[in-house]
């Protein structure tokens, strides 16, 4: 099976039509495999992408069945496995999911895993300036008594460091408030400590308050939630809002979830991947939500595990990549989709039958490693023998990867603490272009601290707001006559005032 694997691989460029009304299998840009031989490791679960050692690029963490933690470094484009030696696990207790987030506020990114197993022990990595992830003895988010699936790193009681939410598959969740560099967990009555099999969750304030709210996405026939933070406890109101889906089969629910605004209107919408039907919530702006995945061909039941956003053709519209398999256990094979927006009208899938690209099965991510202005694809098989975790250059025409804008947004510390701000383009009439939001969870059980990537439709000088969430509310800030050309091959970074 590997060496089929590695057959494929060998030979895989997948080109798919960005020009008008272009079509799967017309000219365009050409993804091409990086490194297979070295990430064809089977079993591959998480993906989470930071750069953990500030040299300016992204680095890749990926779980493994086997307890396994690698870390590649990105030196320039090329991978090293460096794991061993800045002391993470080569075995051990499976790690379900994997959250970068500078939870010392030292200005370097740290490293949480969740246990798959209920009686495995989570663990914390702190990073010491590039050098060394140690572990931390800190008892509570460590604790065992958790199937694992998504962690994230969100501050939200908007007091300014970090807090840890921790989803579980066989029994309530966990949100943990940071007090000075302990963690304590917060009372189920105030937390909402949701007792449903949780896999998916995504945090985002969707009532415009400025606190982060959250939504999760729960399997085995249970309904789903939207936990409203009313700033010191948390309401359930999926339900009023039509948001929950009771009456699911036991073999369908909710896994993944993703926050986008596909239809560049200033609100964040939100996917839901599920076993069962698809749903693309569109955010009304007046604090509910419709379903409109079938009338943008996106209601389909394909097994869905993971999703992300991202705009790989640079056309200034996000487009969808959803990781699902079919099959039984143990025989399980990809069957995954790459939805291009077409102008927030509808998704037309461009992923044809037997496409190299068809791969995945668990995490999905949206990154641009090689920082040309184009977003490279980052997927992780768990599968059978033939798992690993790929990596896919896109090859984009070098005028058109140029026509982005990567943000960074900072605390005034000029720390990544900021997890869920929101990142909006205006152009000169003051017309909104799009909207992005800083991860808080996405693709599979996995949390990045990527700058937000634009996709431009042309180079012409944009204005540049971050809405920061603060117990006053949403705090805007604004970089105007910002030239996209000057920030190729780097980074506008906005520090909050």
């Amino acid at each position: 099976m590997r060496d089929e694997l590695m057959r494929i691989l060998s030979w895989a460029v997948l080109s798919i039509g960005i020009a008008g009304g272009g079509t799967a299998g017309t000219t365009g840009p050409a993804f091409t495999p990086v490194q297979p031989a070295d990430f064809a490791v089977a079993g591959s679960l998480s993906n989470s992408w930071a750069d953990f050692d500030r040299d300016g690029d992204l680095d890749l963490a990926v779980s493994i069945k086997t307890g396994e933690i690698r870390l590649y470094r990105n030196d320039r484009g090329t991978f090293t496995n460096i794991g061993p030696a800045m002391g993470l696990p080569v075995s051990g207790a499976e790690m379900r999911g994997l959250a970068w987030g500078d939870f010392d506020g030292d200005g370097w990114p740290d490293l949480y895993a969740g246990a798959t197993k209920t009686g495995e022990a989570n663990l914390l990595f702190r990073n010491e300036k590039g050098r060394r992830l140690a572990p931390v003895a800190e008892a509570g988010p460590l604790a065992a008594g958790r199937s694992a699936r998504q962690s994230s790193w969100v501050d939200f009681d908007n007091d300014g460091d970090l807090d840890l939410f921790t989803a579980n598959r066989s029994g309530p969740n966990a949100l943990f408030r940071q007090d000075a560099g302990r963690f304590v967990r917060l009372d189920a009555a105030s937390a909402g400590d949701d007792p449903r099999p949780t896999v998916g969750a995504c945090w985002f304030d969707y009532d415009h308050d400025g606190d982060l709210d959250l939504f999760l996405a729960n399997q085995a026939g249970a309904t789903d939630a939207l936990w409203r933070n009313d700033g010191g406890r948390f309401t359930d109101v999926a339900p009023r809002l039509g948001m929950d889906r009771p009456g699911r089969p036991a073999e369908e629910g909710s896994v993944g979830c993703a926050v986008g605004d596909y239809d560049n209107d200033g609100e964040l919408d939100l996917f839901v991947a599920s076993y069962g039907v698809n749903i693309l919530y569109r955010n009304k702006g007046d604090g509910s939500f419709e379903n409109v995945a079938a009338q943008l061909g996106l209601a389909e039941n394909n097994h869905a595990v993971g999703a992300a956003w991202g705009d790989f053709d640079n056309d200034g519209w996000l487009d969808l990549y959803i990781t699902a398999y079919t099959g039984k256990s143990g025989a399980q094979q990809p069957a995954n989709r790459l939805y291009r927006n077409r102008g927030g009208k509808g998704f037309e899938n461009i992923l044809p039958p037997g496409s190299p690209l068809d791969i995945g099965d668990h995490g999905v991510q949206w990154i641009d490693y090689d920082r040309d202005g184009a977003l490279d694809l980052s997927l992780t098989r768990g599968y059978t023998d033939s798992g690993g975790h790929f990596l896919f250059r896109n090859g984009i025409a070098r005028a058109d990867a140029r026509r982005s804008l990567a943000v960074r947004v900072e605390d005034r510390k000029g720390r990544l603490t900021r997890m869920g701000a929101e990142v909006r383009l205006y152009d000169a009439a003051g017309r909104i272009l799009a909207t992005r939001q800083l991860s808080t969870g996405e693709g599979y059980n996995s949390q990045g601290t990527q700058p937000v990537h634009f996709g431009l439709a042309s180079m012409a000088p944009v204005t540049v707001e971050v809405r920061f969430m603060s117990p006053a509310g949403r705090k805007k800030q604004r970089v105007r006559n910002v030239r996209p050309a000057s920030f190729a091959g780097s980074e506008l970074v906005i520090r909050e005032r």
